[in-house]
């Protein structure tokens, strides 16, 4: 059958996608007293509705050449050589979750229970993904602590403005219309002062001391200026900087003295999960990352959902239906649900651990970051450690005494890293001239020693060019990564071709030669075309 959408009493709409058959056109047509039988229907709509494109697109041609499974599994083959994926290596990007997304948690994604249904679809006809949807959202409830879940939002920033939403709406329906300031640390991620401005909030920033903690008094005397018109503060937790802070029961104190609601950010929820709840804490709102703590894949950059979770007094701000007439807040995104194809993913991933699987996992993330940060500390100080000189789920390295010493940069190390076999950490964030590092708990100990030897092996370069052995601009550093190119053509550098391709035995097992060399970064930066504000131009503000 047919599902055709009821616009109004004169009007139906439906839609047609690259499967459609010639016949479906023409028994569509058939329902309407239309004649069958005309090709005219198979060709683009007038030019009268504006739809027909006079430009060439799909030029390259790769969109022509292809037209075998044969041709079409090589060029494939060729994108995914030049990848360095978790496939091959761990990805430890702080900040960023790059766990392992299982082949039974995606399984589902494929089934046409799922990847084939409108998201306006007969409630007749979709009872059973719509229980699928209530059990993730009691899922998440259960993890957070919090009241209430809208899966709605397609992204950790669009749950971050719902969320900020909510609170605006809460206040507004109490009168306080001049709630307007937004407390953030400095420390802050950038996508918080950008979520705020967009909720029509004032941005205030909060300092943070030498150990990267939100400055509690400074945070008070913010919030009592703030006064009547403070409507939120927005902190992460654990922090942005890697580590659990011990005031956060008194940030939430704090801001609630003075009227304001608190809004965690759940980037870093993954060390969190069996371990300690949000909404149990003193938070009243969150948004959560699917696509990291909960297995959805981050490739191709995106789809991604960001569900957001409310206290029972936010709950009726949640994000509204797309055609429901009369709401408190509007909808985030065109589909009830969202990325609801997704959402299978991390329904599996939950249905499988349990409750005792995600504290395992927690605690698994927890200890494999502190492992790092134990192994390196030596070579590469950790910045910033809790009080009892632990990290939680990702550490700082600082490399800026080493740059100072030496000249090399947080940039040589994780183009270094290729050459290692690695992806690269997260560079200068949130600190310059850093580097942090998020294992995760899909990563085995032979992988955490693995790495932890490479960036052992790069201090190990690093002291070579401090001695005067290597000029740094010729150094294996400065010149990484090395291609096969490179390798096969003319060499007149201070090392040898080994040293370049394989500096330790591992490497040879199953080399990855990055498809470019080192390309010119302060051209890009001196390019770059940048809409948004720095975090700091707000503080100069007030």
């Amino acid at each position: 059958g047919l599902d055709l959408r009821l616009l109004d009493a004169a009007t139906v709409a439906f839609s047609f996608d690259e499967t459609t058959t010639l016949a479906t056109v023409h028994a569509v047509l058939a329902l309407f007293g239309a004649a069958a039988g005309s090709d005219e229907v198979d060709g683009l709509p007038s030019d009268g509705l504006g739809s027909r494109r006079t430009d060439q697109f799909l030029t390259q041609s790769v969109f022509s050449r292809l037209h075998t499974e044969t041709e079409m599994m090589r060029y494939l083959r060729r994108l995914a050589d030049k990848d360095l994926a978790l496939d091959r290596t761990m990805i430890p990007l702080g900040s960023c979750t790059m766990k392992l997304n299982a082949a039974a948690e995606m399984m589902p994604v494929t089934w046409p229970e799922f990847a084939d249904v409108h998201p306006y679809a007969p409630l007749d006809e979709t009872a059973g993904y719509r229980e699928m949807i209530s059990q993730l959202e009691q899922m998440m409830v259960a993890v957070t602590g919090y009241d209430a879940v809208s899966l709605q939002p397609n992204a950790g920033s669009q749950g971050e403005f719902a969320g900020l939403l909510a609170i605006r709406a809460y206040h507004r329906s109490r009168g306080d219309h001049d709630r307007t300031v937004c407390l953030i640390p400095s420390s802050a991620h950038g996508t918080n002062a950008a979520s705020a401005v967009m909720a029509g909030l004032r941005v205030v920033v909060v300092a943070c001391d030498e150990q990267g903690n939100i400055d509690m008094t400074d945070l008070a005397a913010r919030a009592a200026a703030a006064g009547e018109q403070l409507a939120a503060a927005m902190v992460t937790y654990p922090s942005t900087h890697g580590v659990f802070e011990e005031g956060i029961t008194d940030i939430c104190r704090i801001v609630h003295e003075h009227g304001g609601q608190v809004y965690v950010d759940g980037a870093n929820l993954n060390a969190l999960v069996g371990l300690a709840r949000p909404g149990a804490f003193g938070a009243d709102v969150s948004h959560l990352n699917l696509h990291k703590t909960f297995c959805i894949p981050h490739g191709g950059g995106g789809p991604g959902v960001g569900p957001v979770a409310v206290r029972a007094h936010l709950a009726p701000f949640l994000p509204g239906h797309p055609l429901a007439e009369e709401q408190l807040v509007g909808p985030v995104s065109a589909a009830p649900f969202g990325s609801a194809g997704i959402l299978p993913i991390s329904w599996v991933y939950v249905a499988l651990m349990g409750a005792e699987g995600l504290r395992a996992a927690t605690v698994t993330a927890i200890l494999s970051a502190n492992y790092l940060a134990a192994r390196l500390n030596d070579a590469f100080p950790v910045l910033y450690t809790g009080a009892q000189g632990r990290v939680g789920h990702e550490c700082i390295l600082d490399l800026r005494p080493i740059t100072k010493a030496t000249g090399v940069t947080v940039d040589d190390v994780a183009k270094r890293l290729m050459d290692y076999g690695f992806h690269a950490p997260t560079m200068s964030f949130p600190v310059s001239g850093t580097l942090m590092i998020e294992p995760t708990e899909s990563e085995t100990l032979h992988e955490l020693d693995r790495f932890c030897d490479a960036m052992l092996g790069i201090r190990a370069e690093i002291e070579r060019v401090a001695d005067g052995e290597w000029p740094l601009e010729t150094s294996p550093l400065r010149m990484a990564p090395h291609t096969a190119e490179e390798l096969l053509g003319s060499w007149d550098r201070p090392y040898s071709r080994e040293v370049g391709a394989y500096p330790v035995a591992a490497a040879r097992v199953s080399k990855y030669f990055p498809p470019v060399s080192r390309i010119d970064a302060a051209f890009g930066d001196r390019h770059l075309v940048c809409n948004c504000e720095p975090l700091e131009a707000y503080t100069d503000a007030h």
